[in-house]
């Protein structure tokens, strides 16, 4: 039981991170669909951060790691925002496109760096067996990880900041209707700038904790794409060969969308590049 929960906080801390850098990407009006390989690369830089750490402090450690994953998936981000906001692309294909660089970008990566340590070493693995310490605490046989305080206090923030700030009412109405709000001076293309730098920031971070709930190591030529639910499905119940078993996060899935989704409503411009012209 206490295994149950501990790997649902887990990964619900995962996906909270995640599904709400989405929500500012999407909200600015630019959908992100290269979030899972944003979280790639937030991954490697976390991981690759831990190589370089040794035997650090436990308050460097999770620092160091964080600030590397969220510096990486910014970075990476900035590839949406050249080609959808600077040069008007299908955000669509581009988001594609991400995701596929990524796991092959990260797994050459990580090949490389393992070389350079070792010429006899090809594995694209990075591990983090000592690092990892860094972020557990043990309440009896509950391991608890900081990764899971960290996500309550993104989601307050991002309700506070979405919902209660100026720039959370224009990122929004960037994404609902960008002509009227150019035409009240608000800069649509820097308001959409910034809602993918903070996805890039939250799928970055989400990318090292999805790699760090319960595993030690990371082959990064499996990336994380779809993984989400998955992983979740894999860990609660263990080997059992059982196709049911892996059905279920998709059988899950579709049975909320064919709840929730009449009440679902995206910004009107989303999707849309922005054209100055236009207003």
């Amino acid at each position: 039981m206490l295994l149950l929960i501990q790997y649902t906080l887990m990964f619900a801390s995962v996906l909270s991170l995640v599904a709400l850098g989405g929500c500012y990407s999407e909200h600015s009006g630019v959908i992100n669909l290269g979030l899972e390989g944003i979280m790639v690369m937030g991954a490697l830089g976390g991981a690759m951060a831990m190589q370089f750490l040794g035997k650090a402090p436990v308050i460097v450690t999770i620092f160091v790691v964080m600030l590397a994953a969220v510096i990486v998936g910014m970075i990476y981000s900035c590839l949406l925002g050249f080609a959808s906001i600077q040069f008007n692309a299908d955000q669509t294909l581009v988001g594609t496109a991400m995701n596929m660089l990524a796991t092959a970008a990260a797994t050459i990566i990580a090949r490389s760096f393992n070389t350079m340590k070792d010429p006899n070493n090809v594995s694209n693995t990075l591990q983090y067996i000592k690092q990892k310490r860094a972020f557990l605490v043990y309440f009896g046989r509950f391991e608890f990880n900081w990764f899971m305080v960290v996500a309550v206090i993104m989601l307050v923030v991002g309700y506070i900041v979405l919902y209660k700030t100026r720039f959370g009412l224009r990122l929004m109405a960037c994404g609902e209707n960008p002509q009227a709000a150019d035409a009240v001076s608000i800069n649509v293309y820097k308001m959409r700038w910034a809602g993918v730098l903070i996805s890039g920031f939250l799928g970055g971070l989400g990318g090292i904790v999805y790699i760090t709930a319960g595993v030690s190591e990371w082959k990064f030529e499996v990336g994380v794409a779809g993984f989400g639910f998955l992983a979740l499905a894999v860990m609660i119940f263990g080997n059992l060969d059982s196709k049911v078993y892996n059905m279920m996060p998709y059988i899950i899935s579709l049975i909320v969308l064919a709840f929730t989704s009449k009440n679902s409503a995206a910004p009107k411009a989303e999707g849309i590049p922005y054209d100055k012209s236009t207003r």
